[in-house]
């Protein structure tokens, strides 16, 4: 005797649905997660000066290097138990990197003003796109070249102005990383929504270089903009 399996599109659907849901819940958590050891680590870094300690030289290089190999390790071990501890502790390291700007923005008399506005700034960029990511029905996973190529070149622009230091540059390239970054936390979050991320380690990652980039982009324009020397 055989047994006939038959397909229910309504059971499929349901348990399609709820993986999606536990990605999106599991990347929620750990995202709230690892901005403790991002916190910790501005912290020590202001505290010891580790990163001011570094000619800029060096700290770009050292930047460069330590980001790209933590998320190569983040890629081999996101299927492991390693992952999330590799993923934290990348995100005490940007931590320890962002340091620098938090210092050199603390230093001015209204320092700690534009830190809490850029950290605002960013949490109602993050509830926006996160909100437009359960409200879209569309999909946008052309986007995804598009914010790709719009990343490298200013990553390059980046590069090119640490040498250049222009004012006008900095603020323009602070202008385009917070839009180009703030559309890539919708367009991560679609994906797992719509199925096609189904790692919440690599969820995170993409999410939280979004976010970090966006609050080190608003800080930047507020200390230009707005800082106040002592």
């Amino acid at each position: 005797m055989t047994q006939t399996t038959t397909y229910d599109p309504t059971t499929a659907g349901a348990s399609s649905v709820g993986e999606r849901n536990r990605v999106l819940r599991n990347t929620y958590w750990l995202l709230a997660l690892s901005m403790a050891p991002t916190v910790l680590g501005a912290w020590i870094g202001v505290q010891t000066g580790i990163a001011r300690a570094m000619s800029p030289g060096i700290g770009l290089v050292v930047f460069l290097v330590g980001a790209f190999g933590f998320m190569f390790a983040i890629e081999k071990t996101k299927n492991s138990a390693a992952g999330v501890p590799v993923l934290l502790a990348f995100t005490f390291f940007m931590g320890v990197m962002l340091s620098r700007l938090v210092g050199v923005v603390l230093g001015l008399s209204n320092g700690a003003s534009l830190i809490m506005m850029a950290f605002a700034g960013t949490g109602a960029i993050f509830l926006g796109m996160a909100t437009m990511s359960s409200i879209i029905k569309r999909d946008l996973s052309a986007m995804g070249k598009w914010l790709f190529i719009g990343a490298i070149m200013v990553l390059v622009a980046g590069i090119a102005n640490f040498f250049v230091q222009s004012s006008a540059l900095m603020i323009t390239l602070s202008v385009l990383v917070i839009g180009i970054f703030s559309a890539f936390i919708l367009y991560d979050l679609k994906r797992v929504q719509d199925g096609l991320e189904t790692n919440y380690i690599s969820a995170t990652l993409g999410v939280y270089l979004s976010i970090y980039n966006v609050f080190q982009a608003l800080l930047s324009l507020f200390g230009i903009a707005g800082g106040r020397e002592e």
